[in-house]
């Protein structure tokens, strides 16, 4: 504001002494004057950098010099123009009261926020919110993300989604997608596990884990969960599966059996059947990599412990932050919230404790 003030006394006083003047001794008066500024900064000492007080005379100046003119300036038009509106915008300045906005997260909710993030490294925004729904607290992710960045927590990673998500989106109901991964052993040995994940409520059957997956083996696997799939309301229609040599003609023939058609994805073209894939991607970030299997007996026990968490526990972005199998209504009440540990502590659950 005060800056204004002196450049509008000194636009004031340029005026007053030009007054009576000609406009071609105007003009030409008001350029010795900028030019006898330019030698006294000059004077100050080599990249001597322009004070506040020079910009507001040459700004002054310049409302009374002609474009024409302005090249006695010693800065160019644009800097001139700049200095000008910096003043316009100060003049208009004034102490603003603070708006009210949202208030900040406390209490409670703070505190359990900060403790699913602490205990949970790998735990995004997204997730956070939706273990939060389950015990009764309705925060939203930008709030969440406001915390954790006053505390200097750092956020998790995100991932992008499926490529294929407009196309399955709109016949994901009767979609069954299939896929193997393979797991190694503490003594090097490759187990591999065949698993097939429903597109429209992302539950996971896991079918079976064998060092030796011959087509006897997998094709039996494809009746026993034709046998689980028969009391389904919406019946499967499709079955997205890759080109492995595992998947033998028998196999296909088992679901052909069942009315389901069998469409096998391009060659090296791991996107087009993205649901498995990514489900591959967080077995093995959420559980595989942190533990040591010792054989099949052990993979099937971790797998089947994780799937209970993975389809029952965990939300999913894709589904609203809801469960694949929805359960009964839950972690409604208002007493504590207590953590249920699976996988020896690797996984960590969270309920509420009635009251």
């Amino acid at each position: 504001m005060l800056s204004s003030l002196v450049y509008f006394a000194v636009c004031r006083l340029l005026h007053l002494l030009t007054l009576g003047c000609e406009r071609d001794d105007l003009a030409r008066e008001i350029e010795i004057l900028v030019l006898r500024h330019q030698l006294r900064v000059l004077a100050r000492g080599r990249r001597i950098p322009l004070r506040r007080r020079d910009r507001l005379l040459l700004a002054a100046a310049s409302g009374l010099l002609g474009r024409d003119r302005w090249c006695s300036f010693p800065v160019s038009p644009q800097t001139l123009l700049r200095w000008h509106r910096e003043l316009v915008r100060r003049k208009w300045t004034y102490r603003r009261r603070r708006r009210a906005g949202r208030p900040r997260v406390g209490g409670e909710a703070a505190t359990l926020i900060l403790r699913l993030a602490s205990e949970n490294p790998r735990w995004g925004y997204r997730r956070i919110q939706g273990e939060l729904r389950k015990l009764g607290v309705t925060i939203s992710a930008t709030a969440i993300r406001s915390l954790l960045h006053r505390h200097g927590l750092t956020p998790a990673p995100r991932r992008e989604g499926p490529s294929w998500r407009e196309f399955l989106a709109n016949q994901a109901a009767g979609i069954l997608a299939c896929d193997f991964f393979t797991v190694e052993t503490i003594w090097l040995r490759t187990l591999y596990v065949l698993f097939f994940i429903e597109l429209s409520t992302r539950r996971v059957h896991l079918a079976g884990v064998s060092a030796h997956p011959r087509s006897e083996w997998v094709t039996q696997q494809a009746r026993n969960l034709c046998f689980d799939l028969d009391a389904r309301k919406m019946p499967v229609r499709f079955l997205i599966r890759d080109r492995d040599a595992k998947f033998a003609g028998p196999f296909d023939e088992v679901f052909r059996t069942e009315s389901v058609r069998v469409i096998r994805t391009p060659i090296r073209s791991p996107k087009a059947n993205a649901f498995a894939e990514r489900f591959v991607k967080t077995v093995r970030r959420e559980c595989l990599d942190h533990l040591l299997i010792f054989g099949e007996r052990h993979a099937q026990r971790v797998l089947g412990e994780y799937l209970r968490h993975y389809n029952a526990e965990r939300p999913h972005r894709g589904l609203a932050l809801e469960t694949p199998e929805p359960g009964v209504a839950r972690n409604q009440g208002d007493g504590a919230v207590v953590r249920v540990d699976r996988l020896g502590g690797l996984i960590h659950e969270y309920h509420r404790t009635a009251a």
